[in-house]
C-alpha cells in the first residue's frame, strides 16, 4: 500500500496584501463659452440670411467674469454688442485679443445707432443666459464677418473689456443701406 501525502509548505516569511486608492477628490468644469444669432432684414422688412456661430470667450472676459463673480465684487459695467469688419482683416480672435489690442481684425461701424447697442438679458437658466435681440441699422454697403461683446460702447472705442468675439460660421454676410442686423447671444458654463 502506498501513502501519498501531499504536503504543501508554505515559508513563514510570505505575505499576502491588496489596497485600494481612491481621489478624495471630485472635479468639475465650468468652459464659458457663447453663441452669437445673427438675422438680416432688408428695407422692406423680408429676410435676406441668417448665421449662428460659436465665439471665443478672451483670456480678459474669462478673469473678468472669474474676478467679479468669486471677489464678490459689485459689477456695475454693461455690456454692449459691436459688429467685425472684412475692412483690414487678416485673422479671427485670439484668446489675447483685447479691446486696445486685436491686431487681425476691426471693427464695422456701418450702421446709425451713435454707439454700441446695449442688450438686456433673460435670467441664467441651465447654465446660459441670453440677450434680447439687438438690432443694427445698417446705413452703408458693407461686408460683415462676426461679431464681439465688450464693456465699452464707444463705437470704435478701444478701452474697456472684450468678453468675446467670433465670425460667421457661412463665410462674410453682405449688408446694404436700410438692412437691420439682429444679433442675440447666449452665454453658457
Amino acid at each position: 500500500m502506498s501513502n501519498n501525502k501531499f504536503t504543501e509548505n508554505t515559508p513563514a516569511s510570505s505575505k499576502a496584501g491588496a489596497s485600494i486608492s481612491q481621489s478624495g477628490l471630485m472635479l468639475e468644469q465650468a468652459n464659458a463659452q457663447g453663441a452669437y444669432r445673427v438675422q438680416c432684414f432688408d428695407k422692406h422688412g423680408k429676410l435676406k440670411w441668417n448665421d449662428s456661430f460659436d465665439n471665443l470667450v478672451t483670456t480678459v472676459g474669462k478673469n473678468d467674469a472669474l474676478d467679479k463673480y468669486l471677489d464678490g465684487s459689485a459689477y456695475t459695467a454693461a455690456f454692449y454688442l459691436g459688429l467685425i469688419s472684412s475692412v483690414s482683416y487678416t485673422t479671427g480672435a485670439a484668446a489675447g485679443d483685447t479691446m486696445a489690442s486685436h491686431a487681425g481684425w476691426t471693427e464695422d461701424q456701418n450702421y446709425t445707432e451713435g454707439t454700441r447697442p446695449a442688450p438686456t438679458w433673460n435670467a441664467g437658466a441651465a447654465g446660459s443666459k441670453a440677450t434680447n435681440a439687438i438690432s443694427f441699422s445698417i446705413n452703408a454697403t458693407a461686408t460683415i464677418k462676426g461679431c464681439f461683446l465688450a464693456t465699452n460702447s464707444t463705437k470704435g472705442g478701444a478701452t474697456g473689456i472684450l468678453y468675446s468675439a467670433g465670425l460667421f460660421t457661412g463665410g462674410d454676410k453682405a449688408v446694404a443701406n436700410g438692412d437691420t442686423l439682429n444679433v442675440t447671444y447666449t452665454a453658457s458654463l
